[in-house]
This record gives C-alpha cells, structure tokens and sequence, in this order.
C-alpha cells in the first residue's frame, strides 16, 4: 500500500487550491496556506520562517502523525513524500521524510520512505541526496536514460522505476519492464483510463512475468552484471543462477560463465507469447552462446546443478 502524503502536481498546474482546506476561504480557523496571496497556494509545500508558514507546517505534521498511527500495525506500507511538487519544494520534502522516519523510530514498525520525481526544476541527483529509502527517477541525462536504457550503477537508493515519471500515459511495455528488473529495478505502471492499447497490456504481461521469475530465482542473492553477458541486461550469482535479458533483434548473444563449471539447466522465455521452452544444459567455465529458439525478446534462465 503506498500513501502519498501530499499531493503538489495539482496545486502547480491546475485549481486544486480554491478547494484546498488550508485556504482560508476553506475554514473557519484563521489558516492561510497561501502565505503571499497569489492565490496558488503552492507555499503550502515549502519550508517558511513566517509564523503563518510555522503553523501550517505543525498541522501537516499532526496530520502526518495521524497517518502514521493509523496504519503503522500494516507490514505492507510505502509512504511518498509528495507528488510532483516544484523546484521550491526540495527542502520542504527533505524535511517531511526526515519528520516521518524521526516519528516512525518511536513506533513498532518502521515503513520504506519514499520521494519521487520533483517537477518541475529537479534532477534525479535531488533525489539521490535525499533522506529517501526509495526514490522514482525521470529519465534523467543521457547518462542516466531510465526509460530507454536504465542504468544499473547503484545510487544507494531503492529505485522504483515508475512510468508517471518517464512519460505519464505514453509509454511503457513488456521490454521496460524486463530491462528495468534486470537492472535491479522496481517498476510502477501508470495506468490509462480508458481503453487500453496494446503496449499497455504487453507492459502488464511483462510485470507478470518478472514476479514469476522473482519468485523463482535467489533474487535476494543475485545482482545487476551487465559485464556477463554481451546483451548487458543480466541478473546473476555468478556460477549459481544467471537471469539473462535479449531485447530482440540479435538472436545469438553469449554468457560468461567463468565463475561455474556447471552444468546448468537452460530455460527460454518468449516475452511476446509467455512460452516457455526447455533447452539443452551447457556447461559452464568460459564465455558460452546461446541462440534464442524464437523470434522477439527473450529471457535466458540459467541455474547451476545443485543451486
């Protein structure tokens, strides 16, 4: 379950404010959120030295402490500081998740806390240098190319690769999924409201075959290794289990397999169909090819006799 705790993206760009109960035209108890009168409100996701600022932020942490008691017995939480404040949030965020962690020790359990993209004016290093558990990048530069090619460098962040953040309602499929997860990934799907096109059913196939195979394979135990295999998506515990990712279009790619002498049970995923197909074992100690038994993206599961 994730709880957003604020919400910013409403507040920028559209009139979420003449509804917000922290404008004062809203309550009776002499609270104005909107600290210079513009009527946007957006002051309400910053830190403030006014007295006004001071108050509103108490209210939001009461309000906060509320949330946390409420749902701190529940194993399954996520909180997200806010989604999709401006540039002017920063600090503000930072100061939420310190608040939420700072509450959250005294408490029984202790949840994930999360932020996410900040738009508009941020970068995904605002991100990395937060207090955050998880964060959910944008693309990024091209460096970084989360939606295209993520990298699988470690940011010491949880990273939650989410499609609200790439693109919004325009992207995402089956091959995102697959080379966000084997490069050491979570993946959020933005859903359409309405009728579905077909790359959005082919990004929810992918997502179901990923929590199979998580399922499946020592995932705790095993790392992004782009170096071991020449199409550089590839999870592995080197000379156990080796979870092998080919975008399609190249159908003959090898693994290194050095650090196994094997034999290693072969298995084929076509990620179009959800067919899976048995291979012939291989043994292992050098760079191995393999070719892909069927047209399209596939997935090569690899796992060491006795792993």
């Amino acid at each position: 379950m994730a709880v957003m705790l604020f919400e910013g993206f409403e507040l920028q760009f559209y009139d979420a404010w003449n509804g917000h109960p922290f404008n004062r035209d809203n309550n009776i108890n002499g609270i104005d959120g909107d600290l210079n009168g513009d009527g946007r409100g957006i002051e309400y996701n910053t830190l403030d030295g006014a007295s006004m600022g001071k108050r509103v932020q108490e209210l939001q942490r009461s309000y906060m402490r509320k949330v946390i008691d409420t749902v701190n017995d529940l194993d399954n939480v996520l909180y997200e500081a806010c989604n999709e404040a401006g540039a002017y949030s920063k600090q503000w965020q930072y100061d939420v998740i310190r608040y939420v962690k700072e509450y959250e020790a005294g408490k029984p359990k202790q949840h994930p806390v999360g932020m996410t993209f900040i738009h508009k004016g941020g970068t995904n290093d605002d991100l990395f240098q937060s207090p955050a558990d998880w964060v959910s990048p944008n693309p990024g530069t091209p460096d970084e190319n989360y939606f295209n090619n993520p990298p699988s460098k470690y940011t010491g962040k949880v990273i939650v690769n989410d499609t609200d953040h790439l693109c919004g309602h325009v992207c995402g499929d089956a091959v995102w999924v697959w080379k966000s997860f084997c490069r050491g990934m979570n993946v959020l799907f933005m859903e359409e409201l309405p009728a579905s096109p077909f790359w959005q059913d082919s990004a929810r196939e992918g997502m179901g075959q990923t929590r199979r195979y998580a399922e499946k394979i020592n995932l705790a135990e095993m790392t992004p290794r782009d170096d071991l295999a020449s199409v550089k998506y590839c999870l592995a515990k080197p000379g156990s289990e080796y979870l092998v990712f080919q975008p399609g279009g190249n159908g003959e790619f090898t693994v290194d397999l050095r650090d196994g002498p094997g034999p290693y049970a072969v298995e084929w995923l076509s990620v179009n169909t959800g067919k899976i197909v048995p291979g012939k074992p291989v043994q292992g100690g050098g760079r191995t090819i393999f070719s892909t038994p069927f047209g399209g993206p596939a997935v090569l599961y690899l796992k060491a006799d006795g792993a």
